[in-house]
């Protein structure tokens, strides 16, 4: 369910007369909108971080001392541990609140104007972005979800990157698709930079996150674990050069079918995995016909 802020504005007006009666029920019902930990209230500032980060901004649109169903998504949703605990590494908060009282002139049209870009009419909206600002998902209105469901409709849409080769196995195998292995050597600041660079990349983004499981992983040891062994393997058993960065496709975490160096510029990098999924698409193509 939803409201409509227009639909309250009048309400602003009449609510004049009663500035300490809204005020005591603002701090009652939407304390945890202002003084919530973890949450930013300033769309560009969210955006940087999300720039600095690479994280999507979970942008949430509520009227904390008129809006009930904002309260019920607070209360049963953003206040919980499991909301807490899931946000605290992949999301970047935003909280966009425009109250009936308790907020300044030049606040409210700050805010407003960030709604106004992304048309949000109607309270609660929660918006997924993307680090440049772009929509991944929207959803509208609160329909008493709990903490698992409703994160569920937003994990889904979030680029993951994961930081071991076992866990992108696991992933790709319930994905269907190959895994892409962004590997640099611990400890090489030069290489990590190249790495971030390179997995914030827009073009590379995109492409990475419509076709394969990214992981961000570290050469092994020679010897040992299966894990070290496949890392090993994958790398045609040559060591990793300082500063080096190198990208690899794999089905199933142990047989390499595409290399190249990830300290190209990122254009190269995509050009290079676009001829690999082009090829490996011919390639299924003829199966048929071969047979």
């Amino acid at each position: 369910m939803n409201v409509s802020y227009r639909n309250v504005a009048r309400l602003s007006r009449r609510a004049a007369g009663q500035t300490a009666q809204a005020l005591v029920l603002s701090a009652c019902i939407g304390g945890f909108a202002t003084a919530a930990e973890g949450w930013l209230t300033r769309y560009e500032d969210a955006m940087a971080v999300a720039d600095r980060t690479g994280r999507p901004v979970l942008t949430v649109f509520t009227g904390s001392d008129w809006c009930p169903h904002c309260t019920n998504l607070e209360e049963k949703v953003l206040q919980s541990a499991e909301f807490r605990q899931w946000a605290q590494e992949r999301v970047v908060l935003l909280m966009i609140d425009l109250p009936q009282n308790g907020i300044t002139q030049a606040v409210r049209r700050e805010r407003s104007l960030v709604c106004k870009r992304y048309g949000v009419s109607t309270f609660p909206t929660v918006l997924l972005l993307s680090p440049d600002g772009q929509k991944l998902t929207t959803q509208t209105g609160y329909t008493g979800l709990g903490p698992a469901e409703w994160i569920g409709q937003f994990a889904a849409h979030i680029p993951a990157v994961c930081d071991t080769l076992g866990e992108a196995v696991v992933r790709a195998r319930g994905a269907k698709r190959p895994i892409l292995l962004v590997i640099s050597r611990p400890g090489d600041s030069a290489a990590r930079t190249r790495t971030a660079s390179l997995i914030k990349d827009p073009e590379f983004e995109a492409l990475a996150n419509s076709h394969f499981v990214v992981a961000q992983v570290n050469p092994s040891a020679a010897g040992g674990t299966e894990t070290e062994q496949s890392m090993e393997h994958l790398l045609g058993g040559v060591e990793l050069a300082p500063e080096g960065v190198e990208v690899i496709v794999t089905d199933d975490g142990q047989t390499p079918l595409f290399s190249q160096s990830g300290a190209q510029s990122p254009s190269r990098v995509v050009s290079g995995l676009r001829r690999f999924l082009a090829a490996r698409q011919a390639a299924r193509g003829d199966e048929p016909t071969r047979r």
